[in-house]
């Protein structure tokens, strides 16, 4: 593709939002990356890693496909950070022009995933079943689960895929750009997020944290970059807080000598240079802000506010 054929917008061209939903650790943000073919969210084991609403911007000549992925819809929101992942998930779907229901084969619906049907059967939505991870089952389950999760939505048309391997993700790619309407761009070509690069930093850090700590830990965790610049000999300075609620669990990010701190910081450091393309070098300091999650100031300190829904 031309930078001619790029920047040229058809009379026939689609744009539209999609908005990806589904319960936590279906693999959403996994998904969102294998359709942009690059990674701008955070993917872990660990449900609840994505606590915010990204975009991810994927513009070819004929469309311009706007993902908008969002926290797990949680069914009983424990205090003020899940309140607020879970208002930041439903209030994205007014936003959109198609959902994209994404659920996990390798287990049978749940409470959560009839609670998630149940609000896409509200109003006339567009949506888009995904099956994902028909990797990891049998042919036998995937026929029983199939329809255990089609009779949640009739009306949503569906399709098997695997986010990790990429099988169906293009088909699934077909789809989303016939169901989007004729629309100009909203977004400059070459943008592929609305997401500063220091918000991403601080996304890729937090990865860490939720990969290699334990229990409880990480989701009491938050990370704040205060520094990001590029120094005149090419390298990165990236210096973050990671904000815990107990002095306990200070030690414990630190670990003996300072050695969990740095496995923290190298993994998180090779993370980096691929999102910069260069070398990094990174600060760590682990600060204790008791029960943050309840309180709504540290909240909409560390970014978590829904403020801009007010807008």
């Amino acid at each position: 593709m031309s930078e001619e054929q790029l920047y040229e917008i058809p009379e026939d061209h689609r744009s539209g939002f999609v908005a990806l939903v589904g319960r936590p650790n279906v693999g959403k943000s996994t998904l969102m990356n294998a359709l942009m073919g690059q990674k701008i969210a955070a993917v872990t084991h660990r449900p609840q890693t994505t606590r915010t609403r990204q975009l991810g911007i994927i513009t070819e000549p004929g469309y311009q496909m706007i993902f908008i992925d969002t926290p797990g819809i949680i069914r009983d929101p424990r205090h003020e950070l899940d309140e607020f992942m879970v208002q930041t998930a439903l209030e994205t779907l007014d936003d959109a022009d198609v959902v994209l229901w994404l659920v996990d084969m390798t287990a049978l619906p749940g409470s959560g995933d009839r609670d998630v049907a149940a609000l896409l059967a509200e109003g006339e939505r567009r949506v888009i079943l995904a099956l994902n991870k028909i990797d990891a089952v049998s042919p036998a389950e995937a026929l029983q689960r199939t329809e255990a999760y089609v009779s949640l939505l009739r009306a949503a048309e569906w399709l098997h895929l695997s986010a990790l391997t990429g099988d169906g993700v293009a088909e699934l790619r077909d789809r989303l750009v016939a169901a989007l309407p004729e629309g100009p761009r909203y977004y400059p070509a070459e943008q592929i997020t609305d997401v500063y690069e220091r918000a991403i930093a601080a996304e890729l850090i937090r990865e860490q944290i939720m990969l290699q700590l334990r229990d409880e830990i990480p989701y009491g965790t938050a990370v704040r970059v205060r520094d990001f610049k590029e120094r005149p000999n090419g390298t990165t300075y990236i210096s973050a807080d990671i904000f815990v609620e107990r002095d306990t669990h200070k030690s414990i990010v630190i670990g003996a000598g300072g050695a969990q701190l740095k496995a923290l910081g190298a993994a998180a450091r090779e993370q980096l240079e691929a999102l910069t393309g260069g070398k990094v070098f990174l600060e760590l300091w682990v600060k204790v802000e008791k029960d943050w999650r309840r309180n709504p100031n540290a909240l909409r300190q560390l970014g978590y506010s829904n403020e801009w829904m007010k807008d």
